[in-house]
Order: structure tokens, then sequence, then C-alpha cells
């Protein structure tokens, strides 16, 4: 470890408290993207980011609105360091709504520390990983005099939970802003405590809605039953043949491309610590696990596609009776892909099934609202070597390489518009509770998380 490293280490190690005050900040901000009346937040949550770049020497720092009309992204760079790589930081600052608010502990914008852990919404997923990011930048200009051991570019998006619509325009309209040799991404997981990983792969996805409308009003479910067409009974009849039982999706064609894992990727996966009764009962706390027969539970969740829902709004829902025949009935479906599956090849497959088992009396639509590719980043490259070290450096132990069941959909971008490798070296837990009440982030990895970013930096500039 050079010298400007170990001071790096040494300034993150004294500042660690601020670090922690500075994030709780940042986490009090509600940067609910999804939520209209949020907005005003999301932007401030923005403004506080690009302060706090501008403060530890980023330059030509800025909030870029983008022609989607979404929320803005964070921009700032740092390039001078001749004969070095540069490095393209990403990281999101908006975050999932929090409901449902009675089953946190605490609120989840007035951050907590309980047993080692930070909660509140958005500590891990990704204000927490993305701040990571920012103190390893200011710990290295700190170190190194007011310069960087590489080239810098950071880019924060505010609509990841919403499917990234601004981002991903910023990067196929204006891709040459951000010419870098390398996208660092730290939102993803550990496999297991103590143990350093590197995600080599992601699921890719479709959200999608099915709208079914029968009469053109509500109806007295007595005076019309028997006649009008109920859109959530035909909604009903739909869903139960998109899948089976098993577990196994029934849309025709919707297997034919499906990519399976090496048998290399497989035995490793074999060889992680994982216990699936635990996992049953500490992290889905199910009777029991489902899913495609013949698979084990890290293929079910990492390399085979899923086909979920999320909600189905409509009717109504309210305490106590009302006997009515909803004129409109929706689904809110998504799917989960993986490699070789194209997501706008997949929507048409769906959307034809859906159509051809659509019951009598009603007209169905289908709505695609987002999509992202899946993903596989070789491991082939001289940054994962770097990472490699650098984490073991901190952890004193090897590290695993692990497919993510879910989708970073700006993964695909950097891949397909900027032909850019990626690295996926996140510090969350398998418990950390994204998208759910209790969300944390245990401080012993935002601690080890910005110095393994000090260390990589560091040996990537090397």
């Amino acid at each position: 470890m050079s010298q400007n490293t170990a001071a790096a280490v040494e300034f993150a190690r004294g500042n660690q408290q601020r670090f922690v005050d500075e994030l709780k900040a940042l986490l009090r901000i509600p940067s609910i993207s999804t939520l209209p009346e949020h907005a005003g937040d999301v932007r401030r949550a923005a403004e506080f980011i690009a302060s706090e770049l501008r403060r530890i020497g980023l330059e030509n720092v800025s909030l870029v609105e983008t022609a989607t009309g979404g929320h803005p992204l964070v921009y700032g760079d740092w390039l001078h360091k001749e004969n070095a790589p540069t490095v393209l930081c990403y990281g999101h600052y908006d975050v999932q709504p929090a409901e449902p608010l009675d089953e946190w502990t605490t609120p989840p914008f007035e951050p907590a520390e309980r047993n080692g852990n930070l909660y509140a919404r958005g500590a891990v997923d990704d204000k927490g990983q993305m701040w990571m990011h920012v103190k390893a930048l200011e710990a290295l200009f700190e170190a190194n005099q007011g310069t960087l051991p590489v080239n810098i570019r950071v880019l924060i998006e505010g609509e990841e939970e919403v499917g990234g619509e601004g981002i991903a325009w910023f990067v196929r309209e204006h891709g040459g802003r951000l010419r870098s040799d390398l996208a660092l991404i730290s939102d993803t997981e550990m496999f297991a405590p103590d143990l350093p990983t590197l995600c080599v792969g992601l699921r890719g996805m479709i959200y999608t809605e099915i709208e079914v409308r029968g009469a053109a009003i509500d109806l007295h479910s007595g005076m019309y039953g028997g006649a009008a067409p109920n859109p959530f009974v035909a909604l009903a009849h739909i869903i139960t043949k998109l899948k089976d039982e098993d577990g196994r999706i029934l849309i025709p064609g919707f297997y034919d491309k499906v990519e399976s894992p090496s048998a290399e990727e497989l035995k490793a996966w074999k060889a992680l610590p994982f216990d699936e009764e635990h996992y049953r009962r500490t992290e889905v706390g199910s009777p029991e696990l489902t899913g495609e027969a013949g698979y084990s539970v890290l293929e079910r969740t990492w390399a085979r596609p899923t086909l979920d829902v999320h909600g189905m709004p409509g009717g109504f829902i309210g305490a106590g009776a009302k006997t009515v025949i909803p004129a409109k009935a929706v689904a809110k479906i998504s799917m989960r892909l993986v490699p070789k599956q194209v997501p706008a090849e997949v929507f048409e497959q769906y959307k034809s099934f859906v159509a051809s088992i659509a019951p009598r009396g009603v007209d169905v639509s289908v709505r695609l609202i987002h999509s992202a590719e899946p993903i596989v980043v070789s491991t082939d490259n001289q940054f994962v070597k770097a990472a490699v070290e650098a984490m073991h450096e901190v952890f004193a132990t090897d590290t695993v390489f692990v497919r993510g069941g879910g989708s970073i959909p700006i993964v695909g971008d950097f891949i397909r518009e900027l032909s850019l490798p990626t690295l996926m070296m996140g510090f969350g837990l398998p418990d950390d509770n994204l998208h759910a009440p209790n969300e944390k982030f245990h401080l012993a990895n935002f601690h080890r998380g910005i110095e393994s970013l000090i260390r990589f930096l560091s040996a990537a500039g090397a």
C-alpha cells in the first residue's frame, strides 16, 4: 500500500462519525421518485449531493435536466491525471416509498442506529452505498494534496426506482460526455457477512400493466351480476394461465433463448456458504420455498426467468362491504429475464399470449412500463483483479463472484451505448430489507466499503 493510500485510509478512519452524520442528513430527505408530491424533495437531495461534490474538489458539478422531464442527474468530474484510466462512478439518490409505515420500528426518514446498523429508507439502496463513493473520493483528495490517482466522472440519478428513463436518454444522446474506461457501481450486496463479493450478472426485466375493461361504469352486483362481465374475474383467469403450479411460465416461446450458466459457474455457486433452510426461515419467512423443480435456490433467483404479480388496484377495497362489479381491473406484472432473452421480444410474446387467452365480454390492453436487459460481465480484466486485491486487504478473505436476481437498468445502457466494462462492487447484506420496512445498512460495511474503494481506485491508478 502506497503512502498516499495509507493516508487516505487513515483519513477515512478518523472521520467515520462525520461520514455517518452526513449520510443521516441525506437520508432525512424523502426523495421518493415515484410520488409527484415529493418532486421537491428529490431535487433537494440532488442539490445536497452536488454541493458535497463541489466541496470535496470535483469540477464541473451540475444538475443535468433531461429531455424526459423527470428528476435531474448530478454530474461532476476531475480529469487531470495523465496516463491514468477514467472511472465513471454511478449511483442513485432516489428511494422507494416507505409504506407500510406501521411496520417500521423507527420512522423511515429519521435515521436510527441500532445494533451496529443504520436504519432508514435509502440507507443501503442506494444513498449509503453512493455516499461511500463520495467519501472515498474525499479521502483520496485529502491524501493526494487535491489530486486523485485516477480520472473520475460521477453520474448520480434520481429515477432508478422508476425505470431510469432520464439517464438512459442522457447516455444515449450525450455519451461523449461520459468517456471512461470503467463504470463503478455500488448498488449490490455481499453474499454473506464478512464475505467480499463482486456481482457479475443481473437479471433483466419487463414491468407491465394488464388492464381489463368490462361495463362502461361500475355496476350493482345484485342488479347486474350474472349478466355483466366482471373484470377482476377475467383478470384472475388471465393470470392463472400465465404460470403453472410448478412455477413454469406458459407464454409460448418464453424459454427459447434462455441461456444456462456455465458448469464452472454452477460449481462455484454450490461452494458458496448457503443454508436453504435459514434462507427460507429468516429471509423469506414462508412455510416453504417455491419455484421450478430441478433448480437450486441460487439458480432460480439468479439465472432463471420469473413472472410475478405485484398489485391489482381497482374495485372496492375499503372497510365494510360494497357490492360493486368494477368497470375495470388492473394487474401490475413483471418478468425477470436472463441472458439471451430480449425484453422487447418477450413483451411481444407476452402481449400476444394475453390477447389469445382473454375471456369473452371484456377488452384487454397490455402496457409496458419499463424494461432492462439481462447482463453478464467478464471477470477477465485488470479492474476486477484490482478490486479483488483491494477487498482482500480490507476483509482478509477471498472475493466470491455471484449474480444478482434484480435489475440495474443503467448497466445495460453503459455496456450497449458506451461499450463500458462495469464493476459491481456492493457492500449491502441479504437481510438489509431493500424496498421493505426497516431497511438498513451495516455500518461496518459502510466503512469497509469506503476503504475498499480507496484501495481500488489507488490500485487502478497505479
